[in-house]
């Protein structure tokens, strides 16, 4: 099998080792020169050493040049499972350089994972030809309203808009800070039928490591979990997943700027609870349905945000079980509501308030864009 081509690291090696000597990192150099000699446990020795420098305070407070170490001893490791045709092992070490290494060897990465993924599916057999869906086209939307929070869909509902042009979202939703469904504008996605395709979903990402965030709110507290039970996958550094969509020319209106993509999946009945985003927010519906409901910002003090500082976009309000001694104006408060169906896009306003649960599985992407010249940070 052909040796991984990682023309960076074998330019910037000298300087990097040097660098990371300076910060007393004499053991790891020492590895390092085993490693390049094919030695697996002085590479693996190599990673679990960058591995402590990482985790050895607050994030921002490691040195960049420990986040490339770990990224060199990555690809030594990586390069010792491709030449053995461990693919799988392989694509895991170098999904892990890309998570938590530096930017000096990301080009070195991503080539390598390109490479690896190519063999891979060189190496999967070919499928019988019949597509295994995530979703079925069916529905009951009276077994949907059972679940819903009481009064789901009796209020008033996200108005909905095809062929919605630039100028007409930009004046009459974006400026105006109101929500709206943009019903046509995810037709030519390849995702729209590759991501409820099972054996696609498996041939590109099945043997891929992803950062995941799981979120649960319970008792005031917000839990970040590394767990495949997860709802919210970080899945666009797989190029085949970036490439099965497109960012709407909707979040570049009146000069706006990308800040944040995300993937959301999870089965049916998945909630997230009440709260809001700093950012302009795009949710494309690939596969599956959620029911969304909103409150306008206005309504921040009547939805009991909680007082302590990484919770304070978050409402101490259960829609599912609201406790009326506790909250008794909340069952009254008006709000938008929809079904968003695949195909669909949900806008939703910077620091509206919403509340979303899967009514079947569902694979959603959310766009979180900033207005130009704004300074907030996602």
């Amino acid at each position: 099998m052909d040796h991984l081509s990682t023309p960076i690291l074998d330019d910037e090696s000298p300087r990097l080792l040097q660098a990371i000597s300076e910060h007393g990192g004499y053991a790891y150099v020492g590895m390092v020169a085993q490693a390049s000699a094919g030695d697996i446990r002085a590479a693996e020795a190599a990673c679990e050493m960058a591995w402590e420098q990482l985790h050895s305070g607050p994030w921002h407070s490691v040195l960049p040049v420990w986040r490339d170490a770990y990224s060199m001893a990555c690809i030594h490791v990586a390069k010792y499972h491709y030449r053995n045709g461990e693919l799988g092992e392989a694509l895991r070490v170098l999904d892990m350089g890309v998570i938590m290494g530096g930017s000096l060897l990301r080009k070195d990465l991503d080539s390598a994972i390109e490479t690896v993924s190519a063999k891979a599916r060189e190496a999967q057999n070919g499928g019988s030809g019949e597509v295994k869906r995530l979703v079925s086209q069916e529905f009951d939307k009276a077994e949907a309203l059972r679940v819903l929070p009481v009064r789901s869909l009796s209020c008033k509902l996200v108005v909905k808009r095809s062929a919605l042009s630039l100028e007409g979202f930009l004046c009459d939703f974006m400026l105006s800070g109101s929500p709206v469904i943009i019903t046509d504008c995810m037709g030519h996605w390849p995702a729209r039928t590759r991501w409820n395709d099972i054996d696609y979903l498996k041939k590109v990402a099945g043997d891929r490591t992803v950062p995941v965030e799981f979120k649960c709110f319970a008792g005031g507290e917000k839990l970040f979990m590394p767990r495949m039970e997860a709802r919210a996958y970080h899945i666009f550094p797989i190029t085949e997943l970036r490439k099965d969509i497109c960012t709407p020319d909707y979040c570049f209106a009146g000069g706006g700027e990308l800040r944040s993509l995300n993937a959301w999946f999870g089965p049916a009945r998945t909630v997230t609870p009440l709260h809001h985003d700093p950012h302009h927010n795009i949710l494309a519906q690939v596969v599956g349905k959620k029911y969304i409901r909103l409150y306008p910002a206005s309504l921040s003090e009547e939805l009991h945000p909680y007082t302590e500082t990484m919770l304070c976009n978050s409402s101490q309000v259960d829609l599912d079980h609201i406790d009326e001694t506790k909250f008794p104006n909340v069952p009254d408060l008006d709000f938008l509501d929809c079904i968003l169906d695949e195909g669909e896009m949900l806008y939703i306003p910077p620091k509206w308030w919403h509340y979303v649960r899967s009514l079947s599985i569902s694979f959603s992407v959310s766009f979180w864009w900033s207005n130009s010249g704004s300074s907030t940070e996602s």
